[in-house]
């Protein structure tokens, strides 16, 4: 990033400075597509949010289908979308397949992982609702934003990838297409299919953390994350709500609510969160654990703990004596 602010110069401009930030822009797209092993087209965004909004609003589908675990970002991206119930941790596809037949041409948007739950929704093997999709002539839009730099990317048409997910800088993100051709083009920058100038010192900083190694480069190895699992189910209830990543749990306590447990591990230096994590500070009744089946009670119990790029093994262990501490409050 230091870089990026060092050569600053608008990159859509003709002059010296302007060309010279073109190169380092387009060398950095080269980087994020081959540290994702995307051979397609990438769209440089302000982050997640906007990948969705570009992805959703400008699909030139006729219709947009979504997940009901979505993140909230999807539902505001797409306000009438018809919305894809789960069953037992996964999309229902049947109920998918039938939506399909309506007719129309359709997105169908889905969390490769759950940003509240960490229920895996589009495994590695393959995603059977993919298949639906295409057989149905429809496009795919995966949300990897909790996936990106950890796993494969899934196979999908389009893919939304947040850089300070994967330990790059807030303010910045992509839009992976397979072929611009399916998306509205509305004039501007990045090929004319997102207006603004372009965040250089961000995506710079984008692709140096996804050089910088995925998930196998943390200082807790997945054997050490499902051991701090295993030390948390003694004290509290660990939601299994489908097949689980290693890096974010939904925790549920016997009798406290989330909102006094993220005041008593906030003031033991814990950071948790309750629903969307962009959207914790409200505390509203979390819309992912509704769709996932959770009653209201348990719902009103649990709390996300994730961990990232930065997170030690002996944060863990302080967490879990934090937690049976507030067990024993």
């Amino acid at each position: 990033m230091r870089r990026g602010f060092a050569l600053w110069a608008n990159p859509s401009s003709p002059h010296a400075e302007g060309r010279a930030a073109r190169a380092a822009l387009e060398d950095a797209r080269s980087r994020v597509k081959a540290a994702l092993g995307w051979p397609g087209e990438v769209i440089f965004t302000s982050g997640a949010s906007e990948a969705l909004a570009i992805g959703l609003g400008r699909a030139k589908t006729a219709r947009r289908l979504v997940a009901a675990a979505e993140h909230d970002a999807v539902f505001r991206a797409a306000p009438d979308a018809e919305v894809i119930p789960l069953t037992d941790g996964a999309l229902d596809c049947d109920a998918l397949g039938r939506a399909l037949a309506q007719g129309g041409s359709a997105v169908v948007a889905l969390q490769s992982i759950n940003s509240e739950t960490g229920t895996v929704l589009m495994p590695h093997g393959g995603c059977p609702a993919v298949a639906v999709v295409r057989g149905a002539g429809g496009l795919f839009l995966a949300d990897c934003s909790q996936s990106a730099g950890k796993v494969p990317l899934p196979d999908a048409d389009m893919v939304v990838v947040s850089a300070h997910k994967l330990g790059g800088p807030i303010g910045v993100g992509a839009l992976l297409v397979r072929d611009f051709a399916m998306l509205e083009p509305v004039g501007g920058q990045e090929r004319g299919y997102r207006q603004g100038t372009e965040n250089l010192p961000g995506v710079l900083g984008f692709a140096a953390a996804l050089e910088a190694g995925g998930v196998e480069s943390w200082p807790t190895t997945y054997p050490d994350r499902y051991e701090f699992k295993d030390l948390l189910r003694r004290d509290g209830e660990l939601l299994q709500l489908g097949p689980q990543c290693s890096h974010i749990v939904a925790l549920a306590h016997p009798k406290l609510s989330a909102a006094v447990l993220l005041i008593k591990l906030d003031a033991m230096g814990f950071a948790v969160s309750a629903g969307s994590a962009c959207a914790s500070g409200t505390l509203k009744r979390s819309r992912a654990l509704a769709a996932f089946g959770l009653d209201e009670d348990r719902a009103a119990r649990t709390v996300r703990v994730s961990l990232g790029w930065n997170t030690t093994v002996s944060e863990l262990e302080a967490f879990c004596d934090a937690w049976r501490e507030v067990g024993r409050g």
